[in-house]
């Protein structure tokens, strides 16, 4: 069954954690949790990195977007209206936020449900920090697989198209903050979508139409000052829509400010928008997550199997 090894692996090591500190030297009984929660976690998401890595079919389907942003700076040669700036890199820095957001809420929410499905979190239960080191875990995979896409979309598209890079170290410090917020800002609240989504079947439909709702309003796609007013307010509610601006404002030159609405970058805006949706995530994912956990037991996995062997689904 998928991810059984990582859990047994990982599982054990953070066991043995919490029975190294318990037994003292002098008998008495002592508790690090936090630094068993880091270790356990890190060494599970190790794992998973080294697995995604391994694996061709998982890999192939984050390079997806990588190709096709490179297909779109190949074949496009205007620039964006009232401006010089070529209307590939516009879409360039799109797809950057898009990457990021992707990864983030839609496929954590997906890994998670699929776990959740394979009883991983039930497992999970019975082991010693366990919850909170694969939460860790799944945050160091969901970062280091946005922060490599990146790089990898920005890396290949300067190469083959001339696609933007930062022009200055304020232009890296910029794509640097916005990514790290824009990361915070999407994982919690991909992981409390996981957490609430029915199974793996549903997951991806449940998801991906919301999802590409937002590409095409949110300025990732064409100048978000062609589209109409009342669907730019909507777009200003959602973090892809700033993640997209802010980074914007890190790969493109100043004179593209002129096809933003306010006419500039906005970043105060950006990180205060991001900020708030980080929180929201948190507040949300904490407790969504502990439910899920919490509602686990073996007599639900058994009827979900069953119900997934009726149905004709093949169950490994």
């Amino acid at each position: 069954m998928k991810g059984t090894g990582v859990t047994e692996k990982t599982d054990e090591a953070g066991a043995a954690d919490v029975a190294e500190v318990n037994d003292a030297p002098d008998g008495t009984k002592r508790s690090r949790p936090t630094r068993t929660y880091w270790r356990a976690g890190f060494l599970r998401g190790g794992i998973e990195l080294r697995h995604l890595l391994r694996n061709p079919k998982e890999l192939s389907g984050h390079l997806t977007n990588v190709v096709v942003a490179l297909l779109v700076a190949v074949y496009i040669n205007d620039d964006v209206p009232g401006t010089r700036t070529p209307m590939s890199h516009l879409v360039i820095a799109g797809f950057a936020a898009y990457l990021v957001f992707q990864v983030g809420l839609i496929t954590l929410p997906q890994i998670l449900v699929t776990e959740r499905e394979e009883g991983t979190l039930l497992r999970l239960r019975a082991t010693p920090g366990g919850i909170p080191a694969y939460l860790i875990a799944k945050c160091l995979l969901v970062v280091v697989t946005a922060v490599g896409s990146l790089a990898l979309l920005l890396a290949a598209t300067a190469l083959v198209a001339d696609g933007p890079l930062p022009r200055g170290p304020g232009d890296w410090v910029t794509l640097a903050w916005v990514t790290t917020l824009g990361l915070l800002a999407v994982v919690p609240l991909g992981a409390a979508i996981g957490a609430v989504l029915p199974n793996p079947r549903e997951a991806l439909a449940l998801i991906m139409l919301p999802t590409m709702g937002l590409l095409i309003i949110s300025g990732t796609v064409v100048p978000i000052t062609a589209l109409p007013v009342p669907v730019q307010q909507v777009a200003w509610v959602f973090p892809l829509k700033w993640m997209a601006q802010g980074l914007r404002s890190a790969l493109l030159p100043d004179a593209a400010r002129a096809a933003e609405p306010a006419g500039s970058w906005e970043l105060p805006m950006v990180a205060l928008v991001l900020t708030a949706w980080t929180v929201l995530g948190f507040l949300l994912a904490v407790p969504l997550l502990r439910r899920a956990a919490r509602r686990e037991s073996g007599s639900r996995m058994t009827a979900r199997l069953r119900k997934a062997e009726q149905g004709g689904a093949k169950v490994a």
